[in-house]
This record gives C-alpha cells, structure tokens and sequence, in this order.
C-alpha cells in the first residue's frame, strides 16, 4: 500500500506550490502568500510597508524561488 508523504506533519508552515506561487507574483505586496502558509506575523509586516513596493519585489523574488521548491506527494512546500 503506498502512502502519501506529507511536509505539513513535520513543518508547520507549509502551502500548496502553485497556490503559494500565485499569491507571491500577484498580491505579494500586500503578503497574501505569507497569509497563506501561515506566517501571520510576516503577512502584516508587509502589508503595512506595501505602500513601499519593497513587498511587492520580495514577493516577486519568493515566487521565482517558489518554483524551485521540490514539493511532497500532496503538493505542499515549506516557506
């Protein structure tokens, strides 16, 4: 019987892929994809500077390395 390998039993900020890497490259200026894998701390860091469009360029870059990420059985990263 196979069984699936999860990231999310041994990380506690994990995302799905495609779902992380969506959110970084359109609304990674406000942190949504920190939102996302459960980073609520660093999501509200960047929205209160995204008036800067420093977030907007992290968020840019953190998508790009996103999709470097190997991902597990379920699809998830750890960010």
């Amino acid at each position: 019987m196979n069984t699936l390998y999860s990231y999310a039993a041994q990380y506690p900020h994990t995302c799905n892929k495609a779902l992380y890497i969506a959110m970084a490259l359109l609304f990674g200026s406000f942190g949504i994809h920190k939102f996302c894998a459960g980073r609520f701390w660093m999501g509200l860091l960047y929205l209160v500077f995204s008036w800067t469009f420093i977030p907007g360029l992290v968020g840019i870059i953190e998508g790009i390395l996103a999709v470097f990420k190997t991902s597990d059985d379920l699809g998830a990263i750890v960010v």
